[in-house]
C-alpha cells in the first residue's frame, strides 16, 4: 500500500537565535519593526512538508510517493530521497524555477520567524492525483494555493481518504474554500494554532468538524496530541524527548505517523499515540530529515 504525500520539497536553511524575540520585539513599536537577530549557528538542510512527512513515513517502513515540484537546483533533492529508496515518480523538475526555500529562525524558547520562497512550488498544481491500485491514502499538505484545491478535488473523484493539513498556508483560505476542504478530507491535522483559525474562518468548532470526518488531530506541543473523533475529545500524552534541540519539522513527522497508522487501520488514538513518539525523537536532532528511531521503543509507547 502506498501514500501520495502532496505538498514542498524545499531547501531549509535554519539560523539560531540565542535570545528570546520577546526580548527584541517591542508590542507598541510593531508599526515601525525594525530587528536584527545575531545567529551565530546556520545550515541548510533537506526540508519541506512533503519531503519530511516522506522521511518519517519511510523511516516506520510505510511507502510514500512524493507528490511535489522542484526547480533548476533541486536535483541534489532528488538524488537523497532515491538514495533513501523513495519513490519519485510524482516529482516534477522545472527548469524555469528555484526549488522552493524556507529561511527559518529558530529563537531560545524555540519559537520560529519564517521567510518562505515557493518558488517551483508555486506550479505544484500541474501534478494531478489519478485512481491507481495500488495508493490507498493521501495527505494534503502545505502547497501552492491551485494545488490544494485542486488535489482536494482529484483525491474525492479518485476515492483515495486523504488528511487536510493545511498548515501554514491556512490563512489563504477563506471559510468557503475551507469547509469544503473539511467536507472532501477523511482525516484533518493541525496545530492548536491552526485549529483556532479553522474553527474562526469555518465559524464550526472542533466538535462540529469532527463529526463530519474519521478523526481531526490536533497537536498541542510539549502536552502532546488532542484527538477528536465524533465530537469526543481524548488527550494523548507527549513521550518525552531526549532533548529539545530544533522544533523544525515535528509536526511532519507527526504526520508521517498518522499516516502509516491509518494505512494499517489503527484507532484515531493509537495513531496520535505514535505520532507524539516521532515528533519528539525528531526535536532531539537538528533538521528535520536527520533523525532515527528506535523500534523498541516505538513498541513501548504503542503498547501503553
Amino acid at each position: 500500500m502506498a501514500s501520495i504525500i502532496c505538498g514542498s520539497l524545499a531547501f531549509d536553511t535554519i539560523m539560531n537565535f540565542e535570545g528570546r524575540f520577546s526580548e527584541q520585539i517591542l508590542p507598541d513599536q510593531l508599526h515601525i519593526l525594525n530587528v536584527s537577530f545575531l545567529v551565530p549557528a546556520l545550515r541548510r538542510d533537506f526540508g519541506g512538508c512533503a519531503g519530511n512527512i516522506a522521511y518519517s513515513l519511510k523511516l516506520l517502513g510505510g511507502n510514500p510517493l512524493p507528490m511535489a515540484t522542484i526547480g533548476l537546483d533541486g536535483d541534489g533533492y532528488l538524488e537523497r530521497l532515491k538514495s533513501l529508496d523513495i519513490n519519485c515518480e510524482f516529482i516534477r523538475r522545472l527548469d524555469d524555477a528555484y526549488t522552493a526555500q524556507a529561511m527559518i529562525i529558530t529563537d531560545g524558547d524555540n519559537n520560529q520567524i519564517n521567510g518562505f520562497h515557493p518558488g517551483a512550488m508555486a506550479q505544484a498544481h500541474l501534478n494531478v492525483i489519478a485512481e491507481r491500485a495500488d495508493i490507498k491514502l493521501g495527505i494534503i499538505a502545505p502547497d501552492g494555493r491551485d494545488a490544494m484545491l485542486q488535489h482536494a478535488e482529484q483525491f474525492a473523484a479518485a476515492g483515495i481518504p486523504f488528511v487536510f493539513d493545511p498548515g501554514q498556508q491556512l490563512p489563504r483560505f477563506d471559510g468557503a474554500e475551507l469547509r469544503n476542504f473539511v467536507d472532501h478530507a477523511s482525516w484533518v491535522a493541525v496545530n492548536d494554532y491552526e485549529g483556532k483559525m479553522l474553527c474562526e474562518r469555518t465559524g464550526w468548532s472542533l466538535e462540529e468538524i469532527s463529526l463530519r470526518i474519521r478523526g481531526l488531530f490536533v497537536t498541542v506541543g510539549a502536552l502532546g496530541s488532542e484527538v477528536w473523533v465524533e465530537g469526543k475529545k481524548t488527550s494523548v500524552p507527549a513521550v518525552t524527548a531526549n532533548a529539545v534541540v530544533d522544533p523544525t519539522g515535528c509536526g511532519d513527522a507527526y504526520r508521517g505517523a498518522l499516516l502509516f497508522g491509518l494505512e494499517k487501520g489503527w484507532s484515531a488514538v493509537r495513531c496520535a499515540a505514535l505520532g507524539n513518539y516521532m515528533g519528539s525523537t525528531k526535536i532531539a536532532q537538528r533538521g528535520p530529515q536527520n533523525y532515527q528511531i528506535d523500534s523498541s521503543r516505538v513498541g513501548a509507547v504503542l503498547s501503553q
